[in-house]
């Protein structure tokens, strides 16, 4: 379990390190050799130990992924008629919601309320099955899935500076979805097209239209005999379709914000993003990079800014949401994604995935159950979720304050409490003061896609 996760919810200063990067040209490119401070952004904002990164250039979609295109963009799929996947993933915005709802209305006639906030499609094409395994924060391959341990251990802390401090820590990691419940891109995409409190459709409606309309074509030539014979055939091949489309489509992971700029040395942080960067990596201050790793791997692919992982941060009740007054509903996250889970994977019960924080800022919504509404509620929660928890949470009719009112009192054993910066204790100075924070969010903020450089047009890198 690790700290600073942040919409659930990474260069560390060793990152410089590796000595070897796959250029955009194909060819293995030397990086020179340093370690800790060398690579810390220079005074004036540069970066002293610039990267090559393997990045990939836009190439025609297939016409598979030309299908799930059109299919991303159809409302007709939906029950109402009315909903796409842009509807709530919007393309000018990232791939997230718009607006500060804390979730999405949906459902056959508009009115139902969606139960858990939206997140971004960007950066899931490197996004590894889940398992629970070992923890090691600068993988994305394929994690060893390995049994459940039955009850709790010693729990190794983690550390911006020193990832491999927590690897005898077993956590779970990888899948998609705030609960890890899907492996694929292509068992997400029937997620939300058949919520009911979703896009609300059913097979039978978008085999239909596969079979009609004229972009699905194409994908009819395609399935060949078994898709005209079989419309669950059809079906499955539509949603491998709309997989293929977020994985070929360079918008869903463009990898051009200052950031990245910044990495290969064309582009300088500001004074306050060069604060914000410092305090993201200091173990004894944000701790962020400990979760949210900002490592080049040693394959020249960029950072993610996530781990991967769970972790559960208590994040207040949202009362704003309707099933939220009944006092026996908990959304636990990795322990409710499939039946029994309570009971077999109860250590997990209360956490959610890390998403990434590439283009956080341009977020209006946090944590799985939107309860907060800017980069800074984010960062007080962080920073005083121990030190002044009536900030946060209510008071109980005996007038106490009811920390973690959104876990039951039978899992709340699972809150880290041990990372910085929520190793605090009442009394004790905040890991971060409030300048502090905001230099971190400026430096969030280079997080951001499309960053128009000294030019004022947007880079592609």
């Amino acid at each position: 379990m690790r700290s600073f996760r942040l919409l659930q919810s990474t260069f560390l200063v060793t990152g410089c390190a590796v000595l070897l990067a796959l250029g955009l040209s194909g060819q293995v490119a030397k990086a020179e050799p340093a370690t800790g401070a060398a690579c810390n952004p220079a005074a004036d904002g540069s970066n002293p130990c610039p990267r090559s990164l393997r990045l990939e250039k836009q190439q025609p979609l297939s016409m598979m992924a030309t299908v799930g295109k059109a299919m991303f963009f159809d409302p007709a799929l939906s029950g109402s008629g009315k909903l796409s996947c842009a509807s709530c993933h919007v393309p000018s915005l990232h791939y997230g919601p718009s607006g500060n709802a804390p979730v999405f209305k949906g459902g056959a006639t508009g009115d139902r309320e969606g139960r858990r906030a939206i997140p971004s499609l960007t950066y899931l094409e490197r996004q590894p099955p889940f398992s629970i395994g070992p923890d090691d924060a600068v993988a994305d391959d394929i994690a060893p899935t390995i049994a459940v341990p039955t009850t709790g251990g010693a729990h190794a802390a983690k550390s911006a500076v020193n990832t491999a401090s927590s690897a005898t820590n077993l956590v779970p990691q990888g899948g998609l979805f705030l609960d890890g419940r899907a492996d694929t891109l292509h068992q997400q995409a029937s997620g939300p097209m058949f919520d009911p409190d979703e896009m609300a459709a059913t097979p039978e409606k978008v085999s239909a239209r596969l079979q009609t309309v004229d972009y699905a074509k194409p994908l009819r030539d395609l399935a060949g005999v078994r898709g005209k014979a079989s419309s669950d055939f059809l079906l499955s091949e539509g949603l491998f379709a709309l997989a293929r489309y977020q994985i070929e489509d360079q918008n869903f992971h463009p990898y051009s914000s200052k950031f990245d700029a910044w990495l290969q040395g064309k582009a300088r942080f500001s004074p306050v993003e060069r604060e914000g960067y410092l305090l993201f990596n200091d173990p004894k201050k944000g701790n962020c990079a400990a979760c949210h790793v900002d490592t080049v791997r040693s394959d020249g692919l960029p950072p993610l800014f996530t781990d991967h992982q769970y972790e559960a941060l208590a994040a207040p009740r949202n009362f704003a949401l309707q099933h939220t007054h009944d006092p026996a509903y908990y959304d636990l996250g990795v322990c409710d994604q499939k039946p029994g889970g309570r009971t077999d994977l109860a250590l997990y019960c209360g956490m959610f995935a890390t998403p990434t924080l590439r283009n956080a800022a341009t977020r209006h919504s946090f944590f799985h159950n939107g309860v907060f509404h800017s980069l800074e509620d984010v960062l007080d929660f962080y920073v005083l979720r121990d030190l002044d928890p009536e900030r946060f949470y209510p008071k109980g009719p005996d007038g106490k304050v009811q920390t973690y009112n959104d876990i039951p009192a039978a899992y709340r054993g699972n809150v880290d409490t041990t990372d910085a910066p929520f190793d605090r204790k009442p009394g004790q100075a905040p890991a971060l003061t409030r300048a502090e924070r905001q230099a971190i969010i400026a430096f969030l903020q280079t997080l951001t896609d499309g960053w128009a450089g000294e030019t004022g047009q947007a880079n592609r890198l």
